[in-house]
This record gives C-alpha cells, sequence and structure tokens, in this order.
C-alpha cells in the first residue's frame, strides 16, 4: 500500500493558469515535491525546468513532468486542464468541452491508490467540482473547487480601495455560482467588526445602495474586463488556489468559499456551489450555514436553479 506524502502536489494542466499555480506554490514553500502533468508533456517538462531553476533562492523541492503514474501518493492533486474562456464568452459556454475533459483525466487517477484531496480550478468550476465528483465516486469532503475565493479577494480589495482600509481587515463573501449569478452577502460584511454601512459613514460614504451595487458589479466582471484587455486571467486564481492549499497543508482549518456538494444546506440538494466551509487537511470539514437575509437568500436559490438546470442536462 502507498502511503501519502502530505508534502507532495500534482498539478494536471500546464497552461496560463496551471503554470502560475505551480510558480505561487513554490513561492509559499508548501510543499517538497511537485508533478506536472499536461497532455502537451514538453510543455509541463519546459515548465518544471523553468520553476526548478530558481530553487536556489527558495525552499528545496523537487519539481518535475510527471505521469499519472505519479499521483498515487499526492496529498492534493489540482486539476486546471481545460478550454479557455475566450472575450464574450461566459464561463457557462465551457460546459461540454471541459466535462469531456474531466471524463478522460479522473479516470487516470481514479485508477491509482489516490487517497489525497482533488480540487478543481477549470471553469465552469461548480458545474466541474460536481461533475468530478461523480465521475470520481470519491466522497464529498475530498473533491470541491476553487470557488469564489478568488471572487471574495476581489471583493476585499476593492471594498478595501473604496474605504482607504487594509484589504485584510474586511471580512466579507461572494458565494453562489462562480460566474455571472454570483451574490455578494452585504448583511454581514464588516470592516474588523464593525458593520460595513457604519464605517462606510465613518469614512464619509454615505450612498451605501449606490457604492455596494458599484462594487459587487465590479466583483462580478472583472474577469470578462481583465480577458479583454490581456486575454486571461491566472495570476489571482493562482494566489487564491495556493491560499487553500496552505490551509490543506497546514491544517488551519481556515474559512473559505469553495465549491461544495451541498447535502440540504440553505434548503439545496444534488449540485455543488460556492458556500464558506471550513478547510483543513481532511479537505472540506464543515459547510457553514452562515446568516443570509431574505433578498440574499433569494439569490442564492436562484443561482442554485441556474445550475441546477445545466447540470440536468450533463451526461454523467
Amino acid at each position: 500500500m502507498i502511503s501519502m506524502n502530505h508534502r507532495k502536489v500534482a498539478i494536471i494542466g500546464c497552461g496560463f493558469v496551471g503554470a502560475s499555480i505551480a510558480f505561487s506554490l513554490i513561492q509559499k514553500g508548501l510543499f517538497s515535491e511537485m508533478v506536472l502533468i499536461d497532455a502537451n508533456h514538453d510543455k509541463a517538462e519546459g515548465e518544471a525546468m523553468d520553476l526548478s531553476h530558481g530553487l536556489p533562492y527558495l525552499s528545496p523541492m523537487e519539481i518535475y513532468a510527471g505521469t499519472y503514474e505519479d499521483v498515487s501518493d499526492c496529498a492534493l492533486v489540482i486539476i486546471t486542464a481545460g478550454a479557455n474562456q475566450k472575450p464574450g464568452e461566459t464561463r457557462l459556454d465551457l460546459i461540454d468541452k471541459n466535462v469531456g475533459i474531466l471524463k478522460t483525466i479522473i479516470p487516470q487517477i481514479t485508477a491509482r491508490p489516490f487517497e489525497g484531496m482533488l480540487m478543481i480550478v477549470s471553469n465552469p468550476v461548480d458545474v466541474l467540482t460536481y461533475a468530478a465528483m461523480k465521475i470520481s465516486g470519491y466522497p464529498a469532503h475530498r473533491v470541491f473547487g476553487s470557488g469564489t475565493v478568488l471572487d471574495t479577494a476581489r471583493l476585499k480589495f476593492l471594498l478595501g480601495q473604496h474605504l482607504d482600509v487594509d484589504s485584510r481587515n474586511v471580512h466579507a463573501f461572494i458565494i453562489g455560482e462562480h460566474g455571472d449569478s454570483e451574490l455578494a452577502v452585504w448583511s454581514g460584511a464588516n470592516v474588523s467588526g464593525v458593520p460595513l454601512e457604519r464605517f462606510c459613514q465613518f469614512r464619509g460614504h454615505n450612498d451605501h445602495a449606490g457604492a455596494t451595487q458599484r462594487i459587487y458589479e465590479g466583483v462580478r466582471d472583472s474577469a470578462y474586463e481583465i480577458i479583454q484587455r490581456k486575454g486571461a486571467t491566472y495570476y489571482g486564481i493562482a494566489m487564491a488556489v495556493a491560499r487553500i492549499a496552505e490551509c490543506i497543508v497546514k491544517d488551519q482549518r481556515s474559512v473559505l468559499p469553495v465549491s461544495v456538494c451541498l447535502g440540504g444546506q440553505y434548503g439545496l440538494n444534488g449540485l455543488c456551489l460556492s458556500i464558506p466551509s471550513i478547510v483543513g487537511r481532511r479537505g472540506v470539514e464543515q459547510i457553514l450555514e452562515i446568516p443570509l437575509n431574505e433578498e440574499e437568500s433569494n439569490a442564492l436559490h436562484a443561482s442554485a436553479k441556474q445550475l441546477q438546470e445545466v447540470i440536468e442536462h450533463l451526461n454523467l
């Protein structure tokens, strides 16, 4: 029996996102071994060589291009492989292509004695996380997506800019679909314990409804804005994935809005949505039912309905 190496990670897909995640992970020094897997093995080898050349300035680790044989003892497998979102294309437009790609990747993982965590980053992440769980047959706590961890960071950043305050002191979540139907939980947002609306007044901002709507739209549309300007987004998601990986490796039990399979929480079942959850070495340790006001609850259910309709048309 192969024992798990808690400091070994595999990244499947070495495009902009996969390579940026690899770079972000080695900066954090979380792992002692990293295997890169790509349909284009030469690309994986090139990325491994390029990353390895900086190791004299970082923590020692082994980085190499490998195959699915190398995933057996990994603590974490990160899947970024898939078609990229093109200008004018929504994340949901990618579904059929990327479910098909998952159907070729995941059976090659399940054929090995892999007992680690499976993190989906490819879009649309909530639908693909559900597909990954169904295809793999792994328990729900071991299969999750990057969810709205990046969207939440965007929300905190924009609120920090608006209020001229350290964004690390801003506590707020984007939940629901990682996509156009996502919602901001304004009712629970605060800055170091001070309710957001009151803190806005402290800083001389009195048009709370207008400001929050502009900031929400800025978060929701930011990927489209970035894609229009540079063709793809990858640095932000790389840092978000590294944050999730840190929670797993260090068993931090942090609360992050990862994409998880719901089993009755919020009155929802049989789909994956991005919901604040406790993340640690065992993966998703608990899905949290955070307080929502009526408007937010309705928006979450509307988001879920959109994804449920998509899931019903998948051939899983």
